[in-house]
């Protein structure tokens, strides 16, 4: 299964990514064609940038409907493979970008929160910590089609318990219904990784300033 379009998007994010001199940990595509599937996973390592905040892992899912009607949609896609290989499909979904956007902070901070190691005191900490955050970000974020919630895995030790993994995940979706031309839709995807960027540096600030009032 070829996906020019994606392709595309994928080696501009790259070159992007570069271009910025981020410190890239994990920049992979996939494709899994049994489910018409494919997309790319980038991992940044953040850790020069916050004590509190380990990586930053995205991801952008994409498929061969997504694919097909963005080419049908867009000017000078006439020989797109996929519009060739399926000429008599009338499937015309309106094209969208799903992306994940997890912020995995740092365990050695959020398994020695609190005052107390005993009882569930780091876990009321992390759970106050985790509140300031909720708080305070909804206002450097757009509204509409995002999604954010908390992953959180509890461990224990001799003392009692504490979070062995915390994760902030976002979850959100762009339409390209209004995109004209593959340029068109190269510059949306510059703006929208700049704003996924601009976010991660309000998540760092906005866990730092908060950790001290949460605690």
């Amino acid at each position: 299964m070829n996906y020019p379009i994606f392709n595309s998007i994928t080696n501009l994010i790259e070159a992007e990514l570069t271009k910025r001199n981020l410190d890239v940990i994990t920049f992979r595509t996939w494709k899994e064609n049994r489910i018409n599937a494919t997309g790319l996973e980038l991992s940044i390592d953040i850790s020069k940038h916050s004590e509190f905040i380990n990586k930053v892992v995205i991801n952008f899912d994409w498929d061969k409907f997504r694919e097909m009607s963005l080419a049908r949609q867009l000017r000078g896609m006439e020989k797109h493979p996929l519009l060739i290989e399926d000429q008599a499909n009338p499937f015309n979904l309106p094209p969208s970008l799903d992306i994940e956007v997890v912020w995995l902070f740092n365990q050695s901070v959020t398994s020695s929160l609190g005052n107390s190691p005993y009882g569930t005191d780091r876990i009321d900490a992390a759970s106050r910590w985790m509140e300031a955050i909720n708080n305070a970000l909804p206002q450097h974020m757009h509204s509409g089609d995002t999604i954010t919630r908390w992953h959180i895995e509890i461990e224990g030790d001799e003392h009692g318990r504490y979070l062995s993994v915390m994760s902030l995940n976002t979850y959100l979706q762009y339409s390209f219904e209004d995109l004209k031309t593959l340029s068109d839709t190269h510059q949306f995807i510059l703006r929208k990784l700049q704003y996924l960027l601009m976010i991660t540096q309000k998540v760092i600030q906005i866990s730092e300033e908060s950790l001290t009032t949460a605690i």
